[in-house]
């Protein structure tokens, strides 16, 4: 670690703090978020603190001037690709986590938008942490001003909703 930096525990989800000169290695490195392996463990950092390992952090996706609703929908359907399970390397989108997705404009031109996701498994320490890196990857869009993430477990979740790609990927086809 060049400094010390926030992560997550996987698959605990506890917040820890990983301290300068620890010695680890990249284990995944998908979507702009990194996990590591220090000692045994593996921890979750956030791309905002890809600087601490030495990568480079994310930047805000770029949207048309003139971007129409499809273009943004299309933006932020991009932007939820880029968030992966820690455990999984395949993004959230392809695994079926998705439920909805609505984009609306709002009076003052911003947009907000509301996603209903669920997780692999219903008491997956990570859930919180997908669910804050869905909220912030979706807010850095230009023009939204608010990410309203719902976790539902009704349908349940199963291999059955992951696309082609992710269960070639994964071996489950």
């Amino acid at each position: 670690m060049q400094r010390d930096v926030k992560a997550v525990a996987i698959p605990a989800g506890i917040e820890v703090k990983l301290k300068l000169g620890q010695v680890g290695y990249i284990t995944q490195a998908l979507g702009g978020s990194f996990t590591v392996y220090v000692d045994g463990n593996l921890f979750r950092i956030a791309g905002s603190e890809a600087d601490a390992i030495g990568m480079t952090v994310a930047t805000a996706p770029e949207v048309p001037a003139e971007a129409s609703e499809e273009d943004i929908k299309n933006v932020v359907w991009q932007q939820l690709k880029t968030c992966y399970d820690p455990e999984i390397p395949v993004n959230i989108v392809d695994l079926g986590l998705i439920y909805e997705c609505d984009v609306r404009k709002n009076e003052d031109a911003t947009r907000t938008v509301d996603i209903k996701m669920t997780l692999t498994a219903p008491g997956c320490g990570m859930g919180e942490v997908l669910v804050q890196d869905v909220r912030d990857k979706v807010e850095i869009v230009p023009t939204v001003a608010q990410a309203n993430v719902e976790l539902v477990f009704d349908p349940p979740w199963n291999h059955t909703m992951m696309s082609d790609e992710a269960r070639l990927q994964t071996g489950m086809m």
